[in-house]
């Protein structure tokens, strides 16, 4: 079932017209016999005498090579660094699409370990990286794991989480009924100069009113107002009203009257 993944290796580029022709023919049909041959380490030494970069077919072949390679180890994070050994490197689309496959079969453990090990077989990381894995997290509802792999690719490689990837990770938490953690996290990623939006705000108010945290439900309306959003008007509503029928008619004032003074 490997060889599927044919089909998806990078064509980086096309052969310059500055090369010889038959030196290009001559090193893929000594590369295409050491792979035919199962003779994995003797590539590397092909490969330093021409830019191989430059070969689609080349890609091709090494690609083949770390299928055969890949048939003969448990573990697919393990063949990133395998993938060094023939000459081959990665990049994100490739690794991707492994994450992709390995998510849709419910391997999110092997996802995880492939997401991590990606920056030690050279290909950093991006931000669909993680949202796929953090995506196929979220449908299952493994979201101490989601969490994680959020304040990983914030803290670690400054990257943004999409909105759509927080939108999964929030309705995940809502679903969990752990609001005070969808809370936290909006306050984690604002705190890292991310942007959260409107979606984002709606669904952890949301979240805090069915779990009848209606100070919470205010307080993240406030913030949400600071940002130049407003709630939907039933929301708005139902704020105002928990926060009457619990006593807070400080509160509540001071909420409505910000929602006032955004619509005016």
């Amino acid at each position: 079932m490997y060889r599927r993944f044919l089909h998806f290796c990078p064509i980086l580029s096309q052969c310059p017209s500055v090369r010889s022709v038959s030196s290009l023919q001559n090193l893929e049909q000594a590369v295409r016999a050491e792979v035919e041959a199962k003779n994995y380490d003797k590539i590397p030494d092909l490969l330093v005498s021409l830019d191989s970069s430059q070969i689609p077919q080349t890609h091709v072949l090494l690609s083949s090579a770390w299928l055969d390679q890949r048939c003969l180890s448990q573990s697919v994070a393990n063949i990133l660094l395998e993938m060094q050994s023939i000459g081959y490197h990665p990049d994100c689309g490739t690794c991707n699409y492994l994450l992709s496959s390995l998510c849709a079969v419910d391997q999110l453990v092997e996802a995880v370990k492939v997401l991590k090990g990606m920056g030690g077989a050279g290909c950093i990381p991006d931000s669909n990286s993680y949202g796929i894995v953090i995506g196929a997290m979220c449908r299952v509802r493994r979201t101490a794991e989601a969490e994680d792999l959020i304040k990983q690719m914030v803290v670690k490689y400054g990257l943004t989480p999409g909105q759509g990837t927080l939108v999964k990770l929030l309705a995940a938490l809502r679903a969990n009924r752990e609001i005070w953690k969808s809370v936290e996290m909006i306050e984690f990623l604002e705190k890292e100069g991310n942007s959260v939006g409107f979606e984002s705000y709606e669904l952890v108010i949301e979240g805090c009113l069915e779990k009848r945290e209606y100070v919470l439900a205010g307080k993240v309306a406030m913030g949400m107002t600071e940002r130049g959003f407003i709630p939907y008007i039933k929301v708005r509503q139902k704020i105002i009203e928990g926060l009457t029928s619990i006593d807070e008619w400080k509160i509540a004032c001071a909420v409505r009257q910000r929602f006032a003074a955004l619509k005016s």
